[in-house]
């Protein structure tokens, strides 16, 4: 059982080094940079396609948000082709997310890490994260001129996927799983937001 038990845990661990890779992956600030800006020091200074539409350009940013989702959708699915199954998929998720915020190629900054988020919302739920995606974007869009509008978006997504698993157990389990790690990302986002304002009232 303990041999066993060691190649379950080489696994985990070998799939949480891959998962990090993925998500340390810097294509906005790469991209940000062949425009000549750098993502970093510009408007939010976050590594994400919401920083880079509003500085760089619409192509760009569709390009980043595209890549951020693959990178958690990857995370997930890699994981699941190397034997990880369950809730226990969502421990490399949570780990491609880490390496978003603090990305070893960019002496460890980055973004807020919803659009990878997303991306493992699809991998672990397919169709109806795509709903849940599109709910939370319709009320993100409704909701921007309030202050923590990324707030009411991710509780709108994170309710449809609960809604629609609440009929089947391990999905209901899973979505249970994945609250806890859009709860981290919506922690560390709020988190963020508030000591960016602390610094622009300081410089203000």
């Amino acid at each position: 059982m303990s041999v066993f038990w060691m190649d379950d845990l080489l696994t985990l661990i070998l799939a949480c080094l891959v998962s990090y890779i993925f998500g340390a992956l810097p294509f906005a600030h790469r991209l940000s940079r062949r425009k000549g800006v750098d993502i970093f020091t510009t408007g939010t200074g976050l590594a994400g396609a919401s920083n880079v539409l509003k500085n760089v350009g619409r192509g760009s940013a569709l390009l980043v948000l595209i890549f951020d989702i693959a990178k958690g959708a990857l995370a997930v699915i890699v994981s699941g082709m190397m034997g990880l199954d369950g809730v226990l998929i969502l421990i490399p998720g949570l780990v491609a997310v880490l390496g978003h915020w603090n990305s070893v190629f960019t002496r460890f900054k980055g973004g807020d890490g919803m659009a990878i988020g997303g991306g493992i919302a699809i991998a672990l739920f397919g169709v109806v994260a795509v709903v849940a995606l599109f709910v939370a974007a319709l009320v993100g869009m409704v909701a921007q001129k309030l202050p923590f509008s990324s707030l009411f978006s991710i509780v709108a997504g994170y309710a449809t996927i609960m809604a629609v698993s609440s009929r089947n157990r391990s999905e209901f389990e899973m979505a249970v799983g994945f609250g806890a790690v859009a709860c981290l990302i919506l922690i560390h986002a709020i988190m963020g937001h508030r000591r960016r304002n602390r610094v622009a009232t300081k410089t203000g």
